[in-house]
This record gives structure tokens, sequence and C-alpha cells, in this order.
């Protein structure tokens, strides 16, 4: 799993020279991020199918009849997700160069979950637990045993997991990640946060945001853990409880596999083999056009348990020929 892992980073950097930016892999960052928005807030419980997210972040428009709190959820998650991107790849003032700081973490609880608060708070919530600040809250032990620490030593936690933070970036910079494999790295990073649960609410999409920006920043794409994949993430992180980051670390590799694949695949792929299609948008058709004509059996393609329709080269220029050949009908 991770000498895999190890080779697609290889092969990023060999075709691009390391992570390209949303301008230059536009289609593919898009895909991650609405995807993205959806699967992280449904493994905290939010109902929006993937078609409802899509077309509430790209149109504004809420479909479906769900509670106006989970269209909130959602944009709240996307806009976190648009800034994590963005401070990962082309930073701003906020960066002082190390690979995450405490103001980060604020600012993207802050941005995840104010459309939220501003509707539903939670009713225990006082004002100076407002989004963007540490709870003043005791959390209750959680069912599988592990206690996040009293809130008055939340400040020193925290502050203790963003130098541990830095100093496993400083490391990677350097080339000696540790004892552990990367992903492992990661897991004990994760879900150190995790146990810290440091804001009243909105733990858990703000850990896997932070996870993320740290990601981006050191070269890879953000990953994304499929709502499907919700008792196994679980499960992987009462392990870490314990002391045991295999289970996640594994779950943490093959997400960084999967979207580093994203990126690679399209370029080396052979004319029949099945890519997403986003891999394979041109200038005739956009992702939503092949999506449709996937949906409508238009499209050679399949669907994966994953959500995401995949279809090849080969396939999509046999639908080319036939659209043609329709035109020419039409008009003759």
């Amino acid at each position: 799993m991770y000498e895999r892992l190890s080779r697609a980073l290889a092969e990023l950097d060999d075709r691009y020279g390391g992570l390209p930016n949303p301008h230059e892999a536009e289609q593919v960052w898009s895909e991650i991020w609405h995807e993205e928005a959806h699967h992280s807030t449904a493994l905290e419980g939010n109902t929006l199918v993937l078609r409802e997210v899509q077309t509430l972040l790209d149109q504004g428009r809420a479909v479906g009849a769900k509670p106006l709190r989970e269209y909130n959820e959602v944009q709240g998650y996307a806009e976190a997700a648009r800034w994590v991107y963005g401070q990962a790849l082309e930073p701003d003032s906020w960066h002082d160069g190390r690979l995450i700081t405490i103001n980060e973490i604020r600012h993207i609880h802050t941005i995840s979950m104010t459309p939220v608060w501003n509707i539903a708070p939670p009713p225990e919530a006082t004002e100076r637990e407002s989004p963007g600040n540490f709870r003043e809250h005791d959390i209750a032990p959680f069912a599988e045993g592990m206690t996040p620490p009293a809130w008055p030593l939340v400040p020193s936690e925290i502050q203790q997991w963003s130098e541990a933070a830095c100093a496993l970036g400083e490391r990677i910079e350097s080339g000696e990640v540790g004892d552990r494999p990367l992903p492992e790295e990661l897991a004990k990073i994760h879900n150190w946060f995790e146990r810290i649960h440091p804001f009243l609410d909105g733990n858990g999409r703000t850990g896997r945001l932070v996870l993320n920006l740290t990601l981006v920043r050191l070269g890879y794409p953000p990953i994304i853990i499929f709502k499907r994949q919700r008792a196994g993430y679980l499960a992987a992180l009462r392990r870490a409880d314990a002391g045991d980051f295999g289970a996640l670390g594994e779950l943490i590799a093959r997400a960084m596999e999967d979207n580093l694949n994203r990126f690679i695949v399209p370029n080396v792929a052979g004319p029949a083999r099945l890519v997403p299609l986003t891999a394979l948008v041109d200038e005739e058709f956009s992702l939503a056009a092949l999506r449709q004509a996937a949906q409508r059996g238009r499209l050679n393609a399949v669907q994966g348990a994953d959500g995401i329709w995949r279809s090849s080269r080969k396939s999509v220029e046999a639908y080319r020929a036939t659209k043609h050949s329709r035109r020419r009908v039409d008009r003759s």
C-alpha cells in the first residue's frame, strides 16, 4: 500500500513537477471539492445526496426538502474547503511558513461552522464558544471510552498539537519522517486533534479540513473519507485512541492514492481504460454534459460504489460520433 503511494507521488512529480493548482487541473479539483463537502458532512449525519450538494454549490439552489441546517452545513464546509485549497497552494498573509497554525485552525472552524451556528447553535453554547473559539464546557466521555481533556487544558493541548504537526512537516521536508510511514504519522496527528476536541461542535469536520490543509502543503491532494467508510473510520479512530495507528493510516493512505491517481491516470490511461469523467472533459463536453449523457445511457459509463461515474476515451469518442451523426440527420 505505502509503496504504491510512493510511486504515485513520484509519478505526479515527474508529470507535473508537484501538485497542479486548481487553474491547471480545474475539473479534478472541482470534483474533489464537491465530493469532500458531501462526504465529510455526511459522516456527521447530513442527508443531502451528492446531486443536491452539486446543485447547491454550483447554482446556489436548495433542491429537495431537507432542513435548512443541512444546506448550511454543506455550504459552510465547502467555503472552508475552498479556503483550505487556496491557502495550501497560493498562501496569503495567513501563512507564516509553518505547516499549520492555531489561527488557521480557528479560522477554518469559523468559516465552516458560522452558517450552521447562525440558525442552530448548540443549546449549551455561550457567546465565548462561538465559531473560532475553543470550548468552555467539558465533553462527556465517548461511548468507546475516550474522554477529551477538561476545557481549561484545551489551549495548551492544541498548542502542543500544533508544535508536533509543524515538527512533522519539518521532518518530512528534510526527508526524515520517523519510525512510522507517513500515512501513520498523519493518522497520529489527525487522531490527536480529534481526541482534544477543541471546539464545542464541528470537531470532526474541522479536523478533516485541517488534515487536508497539511496534506496539500506537503504536496498531496486533499483526501475524502467516504460516507460508506464511516464505520471503518470510527473504528480506526478508536484503535488510534489506544495507540494503534495502522488502520487509520491505511485508510488515509488509500484516500491519498485515490486522489493522486485522479491527476495521474488521465495522462497514462489507454483509450479503453475506465477513468473518472473529470479526466474526459474537453472543449466539446463539459463534466455536466458527460454526466448527463452517462445518466441517460447515451455514454457507455459505470457508476462505482463511491458514486463516481467512470468511462473511457474510446466510449467518449463513440458518443461524440453518434452525437454528430444525429446532428447531420437532423439537418438533412
